[in-house]
């Protein structure tokens, strides 16, 4: 069962770190012009609402996180490597960010019609002054995938080789993709002396969405805060056997 499990684990998180990937990509070609990356954000839109892309992008969210609360409830203890922590916390922050992005997308596009293009996501991040937390949103999962994929593979002569590399692609393609988003800012900012007016769908709904939100936050932490408490009354109790017992 705990090979099924890794398997599970490792499939889920490729999926995840292969939509990370292209998400990333995606703002990169803003280097190039919005009208780029606009287009790479039509494809990924069509990839990832159809109905398998949605499955499989869900789905390996849904999975990924309930393995994870399996692994925080079975944990005996946490002594661990500075690299697991850092995986650990980047993996348990990433939806703190994207749940925030994604009630503002994908939430707002299947309850009331909004669709999102670069210029609209942009000036909403803008005039709320929210830019900053969107160019942090993909770093956790993108760090947290990778190290999660390279703790399998750093085994494998040619994972080791490659090493190099590897890091390179890891360290670039943020920055790269951050390149991208500052440059779509500032593309849209040089349009006129003010920004467009925000999408009128999100102004009308921003209540509802405010509290989608606030709902979601408070049930991911409160998820892991249970857990993690169950975890630690397991334990007490086991060791508490354990005494018993000699």
């Amino acid at each position: 069962m705990h090979a099924v499990l890794r398997r599970l684990q490792l499939a889920s998180g490729l999926v995840l770190l292969i939509y990370l990937f292209l998400h990333l990509i995606n703002h990169a070609l803003g280097i190039g012009s919005l009208e780029l990356a606009g287009r790479g954000l039509v494809l990924a839109l069509h990839l990832w609402r159809s109905i398998p892309g949605t499955i499989a992008l869900y789905g390996a969210a849904c999975l990924h996180f309930a393995l994870a609360l399996h692994t925080i409830y079975g944990r005996r203890h946490w002594a661990m490597p500075v690299a697991e922590w850092i995986r650990l916390s980047a993996g348990l922050s990433l939806p703190l960010l994207l749940i925030r992005h994604a009630v503002a997308t994908r939430l707002a596009s299947s309850l009331y019609g909004f669709e999102p293009d670069y210029e609209r996501v942009v000036t909403v991040l803008l005039t709320s002054g929210t830019q900053g937390l969107q160019l942090a949103l993909l770093a956790p999962g993108w760090i947290h995938g990778c190290l999660g994929l390279w703790f399998r593979l750093r085994h494998h002569r040619l994972a080791r080789r490659a090493k190099l590399v590897l890091l390179a692609l890891v360290v670039l393609l943020p920055l790269l993709s951050a390149a991208g988003f500052i440059r779509m800012m500032q593309a849209i900012e040089a349009k006129g002396h003010s920004l467009p007016a925000p999408d009128a769908t999100l102004l009308v709904h921003q209540s509802a969405l405010e509290a989608w939100r606030h709902d979601l936050l408070l049930g991911y932490l409160s998820l892991i805060i249970s857990v993690l408490i169950a975890g630690q009354i397991r334990n007490g109790f086991e060791r508490r056997r354990t005494c018993r017992t000699r």
